[in-house]
């Protein structure tokens, strides 16, 4: 269905920003980067170094409505790759749930489509797997894509105005109320968001994105062009991983600032790796996760492979841990999406309830922040992150927006949690305003 070329070269930053640069000219672009594993050795189930598709044979764009059953049987006819988004707000297919919160973004709330052309970088060697009918603009293409410059901002924009969505006071009071449902039994943690936007923006997208990905280099950066939408992402978190019959969860929980005076860092780090408020959200998290994977698993094939690892990354320091599951051949990766979508680190425990909280709580929808970005192969392997630390941006509506949250426990502290917020606030902050 497929030709392959595969051409030996050295990788390098110019190259990526060459692939980028020339895929702007379609409507259909994802760009999924690991930005070599951000060095973090133990983030170690990455299958390409980045991955590019771009140029939809076929789509496939729905509402939450038995969404995960039209991506099977998608997928199942395409017979190929494809590649899209899950927003928050596919929630609704698997909860008795409705969202009635302001939404700026207005992207749809599922979106995938199978590319014509696809371009892989692996070590040294580039792939490009193109559809049978594209494979003989192969040629042409490599010579476009080398004879690329690297995309540069090509005028004076204005910066956006960028608003908050929730005042500080009324966070630190949904907090408090928040905490009012831990102490009555209703829940034991959940996670809490808030969002910034503007109106009546304008950016340019691929130069936003290259800034954001400079100063975070995150394991899981994606950039994504669909028609008119876009998501700038630098994600350090990956949702689902699945390999064959296994499947992996990295679900982050703790977070602490980084230092440029380097004995202040590794001691930030190391009261991060010890801290028992952190060190409890994520365990709960793991928890859940475990539970949710259980769903599909075989028995007795769920177990956490690392708990509370801390990582580093060039904004932040995280607690990340590892849950491994393995399920029967007749599984498909929408199986596992189904039962445990939403993912566990944005939602809270037990689920049902941290949902309702949230929906009840939080002044906007959430659409594509907190849902995830991915892929799933031919063979049915698929991986996908986590979309936090992101820039949406809707250019026909000219709306710009990014979202922030932390996890609230009964000993969160509200002011220390706003304060969270606003350090993870931070790169996409220095990226819009500089």
């Amino acid at each position: 269905m497929r030709t392959v070329k595969k051409i030996n070269l050295k990788p390098s930053h110019e190259l990526k920003n060459k692939l980028l640069s020339w895929a702007q000219q379609f409507e259909e672009v994802v760009w999924l980067d690991s930005n070599s594993g951000a060095n973090q050795k133990n983030l170690n189930y990455t299958s390409f170094d980045c991955i590019l598709a771009v140029d939809a044979l076929t789509s496939i764009k729905t509402d939450f409505h038995e969404a995960f059953d039209k991506l099977e049987e998608y997928h199942k006819h395409a017979a190929d790759w494809v590649f899209g988004y899950l927003t928050y707000d596919l929630k609704n297919a698997v909860t008795d749930l409705s969202s009635n919160n302001v939404d700026g973004s207005k992207f749809p709330e599922l979106y995938f489509f199978q590319p014509k052309k696809i371009i892989l970088l692996k070590g040294q060697t580039l792939e490009l797997h193109y559809l049978h009918f594209v494979a003989d603009e192969i040629e042409d293409d490599l010579n476009s894509i080398f004879k690329n410059k690297t995309p540069k901002q090509t005028k004076e924009i204005p910066k956006p105005v960028i608003e908050a969505r929730t005042s500080k006071k009324a966070y630190i009071d949904k907090v408090k109320e928040m905490q009012h449902h831990i102490q009555q039994g209703d829940i034991y943690e959940a996670n809490f968001c808030m969002e910034f936007f503007a109106e009546q923006a304008t950016i340019e997208p691929l130069h936003t994105f290259l800034k954001l990905n400079s100063i975070s280099e995150a394991p899981f950066a994606c950039f994504l062009k669909l028609e008119s939408n876009y998501l700038l992402s630098a994600s350090p978190e990956r949702y689902l991983k699945k390999e064959g019959n296994k499947i992996i969860s990295q679900p982050i929980k703790g977070t602490a600032p980084r230092s440029q005076n380097q004995e202040l860092d590794t001691q930030l780090a190391a009261t991060l790796k010890s801290d028992e408020k952190e060190r409890s959200e994520n365990i709960m998290i793991t928890d859940l996760v475990r539970n949710d994977l259980s769903r599909t698993a075989k028995r007795g094939s769920v177990y956490v492979e690392e708990l509370c690892g801390l990582y580093t990354f060039k904004q932040v320091h995280q607690l990340i841990s590892t849950i491994i599951s393995e399920v029967e051949t007749e599984t498909t990766i929408t199986d596992v999406l189904k039962t445990t979508f939403p993912m566990g680190s944005m939602t809270g425990a037990p689920k049902e309830s941290a949902l309702k909280i949230i929906e009840k709580l939080e002044d906007n929808k959430r659409g594509l922040y907190s849902g995830s970005v991915g892929y799933i192969s031919p063979q049915g392997d698929a991986d996908f992150n986590v979309v936090i630390r992101s820039i949406l941006f809707n250019e026909t509506l000219k709306y710009l927006s990014f979202s922030v949250g932390s996890a609230i426990t009964f000993k969160s502290d509200p002011e220390k949690e706003y304060e969270e917020c606003i350090l993870k606030s931070k790169a996409m902050r220095q990226v819009l305003e500089s």
